[in-house]
């Protein structure tokens, strides 16, 4: 979990990086290529037999809400500082408690009420609208989240008879589909260092996602949770180093209110006897 918030912070350092010359959409379109060329030795090795699913349909709608995430969260990455897109990132689980009360038929107790109202009060910490001017690249990973949010509510419906492996495999094979028509768009020509830096990102999101998925198989993912606040660590210390950016006090405790919202619902869920809405 510790190795899989470092490879997410590292990755969206880059894309803010490579952003700076290229378009986030044609940055998105690298990441999934590189990506899924990560997983081929692992396919190959099985014969393709990690491919095997019923539920090719469902895929292919969690690809759709993934490109779409991925194309707000890699803008608001190249507009926002990445403390500020990843404490807003946070907002995730607390949009999928609200799905999954509406669409998945769980009950909504009051600590969800809590939670979500917790939730909704750190985002405004940060955005605090009326106060200062909204940011779109804010705006935009509250979009991502909320998509987000959608894709983590199939994601528990395939991994009822799908492995972890299979899962991301096909999102790899369905963002790579998706980001091509809108990567050849806004097309643009890329050096052999900002490949370099593209094949990186690839690299890093598939361990990432892989390593969690280990991580959440391993363990409760209620433990494993609390280690997710890391990323905020890691991209406040990476924004400071590499991009000079400070996060303000109140991305501090914004972050830690959506967090701790978010936290609350695992523990709850834990304690009712329900798997986390992860």
């Amino acid at each position: 979990m510790c190795f899989s918030t470092i490879a997410f912070s590292v990755m969206h350092a880059l894309v803010r990086f490579v952003s700076q010359e290229l378009p986030p959409v044609q940055v998105a379109f690298f990441r999934n290529v590189f990506g899924l060329a990560v997983l081929m030795p692992l396919l190959i090795r099985s014969r393709f037999a990690m491919l095997r699913t019923t539920r090719l349909g469902l895929h292919a709608a969690r690809g759709i809400i993934n490109i779409l995430a991925m194309f707000l969260f890699f803008t608001a990455l190249s507009l926002t500082p990445l403390a500020t897109v990843t404490a807003l990132s946070f907002t995730a689980p607390v949009f999928m408690a609200v799905l999954s009360v509406l669409f998945l038929g769980e009950r909504f107790q009051i600590y969800r009420w809590l939670a979500i109202a917790f939730g909704f009060a750190g985002m405004l910490i940060i955005l605090r609208p009326g106060i200062i001017p909204l940011d779109t690249g804010a705006l935009l990973v509250t979009g991502s989240a909320l998509l987000w949010a959608v894709a983590m509510m199939q994601i528990k419906i395939l991994s009822r008879t799908d492995s972890s492996i299979t899962i991301v495999a096909y999102m790899g094979i369905f963002l790579c589909l998706f980001s091509i028509g809108p990567a050849i768009w806004v097309w643009q020509p890329v050096s052999w260092e900002n490949l370099a830096w593209m094949a990186l990102i690839g690299l890093c999101g598939s361990l990432a996602q892989v390593s969690l998925s280990q991580a959440f198989k391993e363990t409760d993912p209620t433990a494993l949770m609390p280690f997710d606040f890391l990323k905020l660590i890691w991209t406040a210390l990476i924004g400071m180093l590499v991009f000079s950016e400070i996060p303000d006090i109140y991305t501090w405790i914004g972050g830690a209110v959506i967090f701790s919202s978010g936290l609350l619902i695992a523990y709850r869920e834990r304690k009712s006897g329900q798997r986390p809405s992860l």
